[in-house]
Parts: C-alpha cells; structure tokens; sequence
C-alpha cells in the first residue's frame, strides 16, 4: 500500500477530475475527486462518490476488456497505480448515435455524414471522431491532421481506431446485457517503452454517455446515467451559451453556476447505477 495520502508531494497534473502524482518506478498514483467538469470546464460543485466510481469502473474495464492497459492496481476506493506512458496528444472518440457535438456540426453542415440529421439517431456503423487534448476546450481533428502534426503516423493512427472501435464494440455489448445503450465513448491511449499502444486514463461515466435502452427513443433528448444531465441543465440556464461568446470573444471563462441539490443527489444516484448495473457489484 501507498503512504498516506499527507506525505503525498503536490501532484505534477491537476486535472478537471483527477489527480496525478509521480511515485517512482515509471509509475503514476491518480486519485480520482468528486469534481465535476462540462463543456471543458470545472464546476464549483462537487458528486458525492463520483471518484469512487470513476476508479471502481475504470479497474472493471481494464480487468475485462482484454486488451493492454496501463493499470497496476486499485487502492482504497478511489486510487489508482498506472504505469507511466507517452501519452497520445488526441483523444480516441467513438459515436454509436448521432448525438452532442457530433449532432450539433452535422446540423450546421460542418461536416458530412450518410445520415438523416435525427437527434439520437442510430448510425450505420461506429464513427471514429477524434479530437485534441485541451486543458481549455477538445476541438475535432481529422486523421489527416492527426498526421500532418506528426502525432501519430498512418499505422498508428489505424491501429488506434481500430482498437477504439473494438472496445467500444465490447463495451456496447457489456451495456445492452445492462439494459443500457452506449450511445458514444472517448479513450486515450500511450506508448510503452516498447513502442506498444496501450489503453490509459480512465473509463466511466464522465468518458461516456450511457441510455437505458427501454427509454430510448430517436429525435429527442434522451435520458443520461453520465454527467448530460448536468450539461442539459447548464444549456437550460443560458451558461453553454455565455461561455461559448466569452471563447468567441477570446474573454475569461465565466464562472459556472452552482449546481441545484436535487441535481447532484440525482446526478450521483446515476452514476452508481450504472457502476452497479455494468459490472454486476455493488458500490
């Protein structure tokens, strides 16, 4: 076991939801919090046990989704021993569903896709939509671009999608078993000493957006056991809107609205629910 986490030095990288610090032997501890980020941006309210979750789901999916991972183990509830990696400078998104900013670019003409512009709508097959790594906001990137910057050339960049589309494919399976639809999915991936690309970070509820599939119903909004819910909200009271003219404008972020209590209760009682339904344990 680690030493306390009082003898811990100030983590290296504060995330929007975790914390990382360097413990030696190529190997990082992240500490997974109850903050909350939407739109790229951290909120002044805290998720009671969401970092439990976050950690808890993530060691699931590494232990079983048969593919190489960068965990060495879980500790206490929200704790977690990784090795270090050179990380990918893009994140790995997958879209099962016509849904979010994928939705949004497609309405707009911003890109073009063999699709009816239905809300929700199920895609023919998966859709690999990468996008940068920003501590400010992720943008998409094409897989031109992903090589032209020299972030991954052409091999890698095929292998990273394939495998992002298997294990989203996996995970999709492991969902409708729960009785939920994984409507889309952002991994991250590294390279090892060894040159081999290897699955990191985390995968839960704040990488994902998760449907129960007997709500489902295209052309709507549909119901969320992730943080939409919290971003559903933020829309409702005109902060998705301040924020994206604050970026336009290029002004400072604006501080976001505390969330209403019954939305955090609501928002926690989800992602445990889908910690329990996903793996088969109770939190």
């Amino acid at each position: 076991m680690l030493e306390s986490m009082e003898n811990l030095s100030t983590p290296f990288k504060r995330g929007k939801v975790k914390d990382v610090y360097e413990i030696g032997h190529d190997q990082l501890l992240f500490i997974f919090t109850d903050r909350v980020s939407a739109y790229d941006v951290v909120l002044p309210s805290t998720i009671p046990r969401k970092g439990e979750v976050l950690a808890k789901l993530a060691a699931f999916w590494f232990n079983n989704l048969n593919t190489p991972h960068h965990m060495v183990r879980l500790e206490d509830t929200n704790r977690m021993v990784v090795r270090k990696l050179k990380m990918i400078p893009v994140e790995a998104v997958v879209r099962g569903y016509l849904y979010g900013s994928l939705y949004e670019r497609l309405t707009k003409s911003e890109i073009s896709i063999p699709v009816e512009p239905i809300l929700a709508a199920k895609l023919p097959e998966p859709y690999f939509d990468p996008t940068t790594k920003s501590d400010v906001k992720d943008e998409p990137v094409t897989m031109e671009q992903i090589e032209e910057e020299g972030w991954l050339d052409p091999a890698q960049l095929d292998a990273v999608r394939k495998k992002t589309v298997e294990i989203y494919n996996k995970m999709s399976l492991r969902a409708e078993n729960a009785g939920f639809i994984l409507a889309d999915l952002k991994l991250e991936f590294g390279f090892d000493k060894q040159e081999n690309i290897v699955l990191a970070d985390s995968i839960g509820p704040d990488e994902f957006r998760l449907w129960p599939r007997a709500d489902y119903s295209p052309g709507k909004t549909q119901e969320s056991y992730d943080k939409q819910p919290i971003r559903d909200w933020l829309g409702k009271v005109g902060y998705k809107k301040t924020l994206d003219e604050a970026r336009r404008e290029g002004r400072h972020t604006p501080r976001p609205p505390d969330l209403p209590a019954d939305l955090i209760q609501e928002t926690s009682r989800r992602y445990i629910i889908a910690y329990e339904r996903l793996t088969g344990l109770k939190l």
